[in-house]
C-alpha cells in the first residue's frame, strides 16, 4: 500500500568538533543542506525510491567542495585523495560498496554499480576503479578533487606533527583548529519512499593525512551504512575505527530487532552511551520503517538536515 504522506529523507554532511566555522560558511552549508532536501525530496514525492533518492542526494554532497567526500575531499598523508562510498537497499539488504578510489567523479554511485550489477558487496582501488569505467560512470583527473583549503589543512596537521616530533609546546588554539581539521567527517543519506522501503547511503575522503591505505567505516556495511525494511535506515560519521569497532549501524538495527527498542532509544543507546564509554565521538541520521528520524551526535556539531513534506523540514549545525 503507498503512503506518501509518510516518505522522508535525512542527509547529514558530517559531526565533529566544529567550532571555528565562520557565519559565511555556515550560511553556504546550510544553503546546500537545504537546496539538497528540496531537490531530492522530490523524487520521493513524486513516486520514486529510496535508493535513487539517497544516491542522488549524497552526489550533490559529493559535487560540492564544503563536505569530506568526492570535490571536497581530504588529502592522504601523500598528498592523495583517497575515498569511500557504500549504499544499501533495506528491501533487499542488498549492498555495494568501493574503497580507496581516486579518480572517480561519484564514488557513491560506483558504490551502488557494485551492488547492482556484481555478485561483490566491496570493491578497492584501482580495481573498483576499472569497474567504474567499465560501467560508463564518470573518471575525472586527479586535479578535479583539489582544493586550497584542504590542501592547507593536510600541510598544518603534518606542521604540527614536527613540532610534536621535536617535543615543541603545540599553541592551545592551533591544537583545536587541528583536532577540527582531523574530523572533517562525511556526508550521508537515509529514506523512506511511499512503498515502506528504506535505503543508505554514505560517502567520504576519510581522514586528513591518513597513511597506508587506511579505510574508515563508511563503506563498511553494518558499521557505517546499513539498511534493513524490517527496522531501519542508518547513516553514520565520526572516529571510524571506534564506529567500526562498534558494528555501530547494524548495532542500532540490532537493538530495535531482537530488544525491541524504538529508534530513539538505540540511536541513543549506542550513541550517547555505548560510544561515549569508549571516548569516542559520532553522529548519527536514521529513520525507521514507520517514519520516525533521529539525527544525534555525542560532538559539538553535526551539519544535518531532514525533510517530510514542503512544511516540515529544518536544517541544523549545532544543538537546538
Amino acid at each position: 500500500m503507498e503512503n506518501k504522506n509518510n516518505v522522508v529523507l535525512v542527509i547529514h554532511g558530517g559531526a565533529g568538533k566544529i567550532s571555528k566555522i565562520t557565519p559565511e560558511r555556515e550560511k553556504a552549508c546550510k544553503l546546500f543542506l537545504d537546496e539538497t532536501l528540496n531537490t531530492c525530496f522530490k523524487i520521493l514525492k513524486d513516486g520514486g525510491t529510496s535508493l535513487d533518492t539517497v544516491e542522488k542526494a549524497v552526489r550533490m554532497l559529493e559535487d560540492s567542495p564544503l563536505f569530506n567526500a568526492g570535490k571536497g575531499s581530504v588529502f592522504t598523508h601523500d598528498e592523495k585523495n583517497e575515498m569511500d562510498a557504500a549504499i544499501m537497499c533495506g528491501k533487499t539488504l542488498k549492498a555495494g560498496s568501493v574503497a580507496g578510489v581516486t579518480n572517480i567523479k561519484n564514488p557513491i554511485s560506483a558504490a551502488r554499480k557494485v551492488m547492482e550489477n556484481t555478485q561483490h558487496v566491496m570493491l578497492i582501488s584501482k580495481g573498483a576503479e576499472k569497474f567504474a569505467k567499465s560501467q560508463g560512470l564518470e573518471i575525472v583527473p586527479k586535479e578535479y578533487f583539489y582544493t586550497e583549503e584542504r590542501f592547507q589543512q593536510l600541510k598544518k596537521i603534518q606542521s604540527t606533527e614536527r613540532i610534536e616530533l621535536d617535543s615543541f609546546e603545540i599553541d592551545t588554539e592551533l591544537k583545536k583548529e587541528v583536532e577540527q581539521y582531523r574530523e572533517l567527517g562525511t556526508v550521508g543519506a537515509v529514506a523512506l519512499d511511499k512503498n515502506g522501503n528504506l535505503a543508505s547511503a554514505t560517502s567520504t575522503g576519510g581522514l586528513t593525512n591518513k597513511k597506508f591505505g587506511r579505510v574508515g567505516d563508511s563503506p563498511i556495511i553494518g558499521s557505517g551504512t546499513y539498511a534493513n525494511n524490517n527496522t531501519c535506515a542508518v547513516s553514520v560519521t565520526g572516529q571510524g575505527e571506534a564506529i567500526m569497532l562498534s558494528v555501530l549501524a547494524y548495532d542500532i538495527s540490532a537493538l530495535m530487532e531482537y530488544k525491541n527498542l524504538s529508534l530513539k532509544e538505540a540511536t541513543n543507546e549506542v550513541v550517547m552511551n555505548k560510544l561515549l564509554k569508549l571516548g569516542a565521538d559520532a553522529g548519527v541520521i536514521a529513520v525507521d520503517k514507520n517514519g520516525n528520524f533521529e539525527m544525534i551526535f555525542n560532538t559539538l556539531g553535526m551539519y544535518r538536515g531532514y525533510m517530510k513534506s514542503n512544511s516540515d523540514k529544518g536544517v541544523y549545525i549545532f544543538r537546538e
